[in-house]
Order: structure tokens, then sequence, then C-alpha cells
């Protein structure tokens, strides 16, 4: 089957897609971004996590036909176009230490991305709460929280 639809801004086909087939696989290797990691293939630990129609996905979870028509954002799609200019978020996660091995910052990333753009100063418990479904086996997430709240801050100071 061909998949029509929108990654990062940019409109993709993809052929010969199978039943079967992942978002996640079509994202990383027929489309070359690897950002968003394959880990569980469960959606039990959010590496993979990525925006559909802006809603946070597990694009393990989502079949690739059903992005047809649809727009997807990758953790690449936060930074500028050229990719010069990292997202505040991905600027906070490196400057706070937050990415450690690597594997689960993508989805943390876009989670945070995602949590920063529906309440601009959380809470730590909301913090929590809404990366509650990302798993990081480096850190006890203090790092991580302190890189949302840094972004947060600069998102703020920005305004």
């Amino acid at each position: 089957m061909r998949v029509n639809f929108t990654v990062n801004g940019c409109a993709q086909t993809v052929d010969d897609v199978w039943e079967g087939e992942s978002l996640l696989y079509v994202l990383r290797e027929r489309l070359g971004l690897p950002g968003s990691k394959n880990a569980c293939e469960q959606g039990e630990c959010g590496s993979c996590t990525v925006h559909l129609d802006d809603v946070p996905v597990c694009a393990c979870l989502v079949a690739a036909g059903q992005v047809e028509g649809r727009r997807v954002r990758t953790v690449e799609g936060l930074a500028d176009r050229g990719g010069e200019r990292l997202d505040p978020v991905q600027e906070a996660f490196v400057e706070a230490g937050a990415v450690q091995c690597g594997f689960c910052t993508p989805g943390l990333v876009v989670q945070a991305h995602d949590l920063l753009s529906r309440v601009p100063d959380p809470q730590d418990a909301q913090i929590r709460e809404a990366l509650a479904g990302n798993l990081c086996r480096c850190t006890g997430y203090e790092k991580i929280l302190d890189a949302v709240r840094l972004a947060a801050r600069r998102k703020a100071a920005a305004r």
C-alpha cells in the first residue's frame, strides 16, 4: 500500500508498506529519521514517542497505514528546519545533563515539549505525570526534571 503523510512539515509518500508495518519502522528505516528509538516495541517505554496530529503517541504502536493524510512530528522536527537551532527543550536536556545513553531522550523530549505547550509553568507532579510513560534506565530522573524546569523558565522568559 502507499501512505501519504506529512513528517516534520514535509510531504512524504512511502510505497510498498505492508499491513503490519509500524510508523516507527517507516520513520527509521524508510525515511532515515533515527531519532525515535526502537526499544520495547510494545508501547511500554516511550522511546519512540512522536506527535501524531499534535498528540504524543508511541510510534511502535501505530500502524503505518493509520497515518494516511495525517501530520507526524518527530524529535528531529522540533529543531528548526536546517537543524541549526535546537528547540528550547532539546537545549535544556543537553545543558542540564539529562542526556545519558540517549536511548530514552527523544521520547522524553517530545513528551516534555507537549507538556510545555499545554502547561507553560508545570509543577513537579505535572512533569512526573507527563513523563510517566517514558522509562530511563540510566538516571534517577532528577536531571530530566531539571531540564523540563529549565525549558519552562526559558520559554516563559521568551514570552
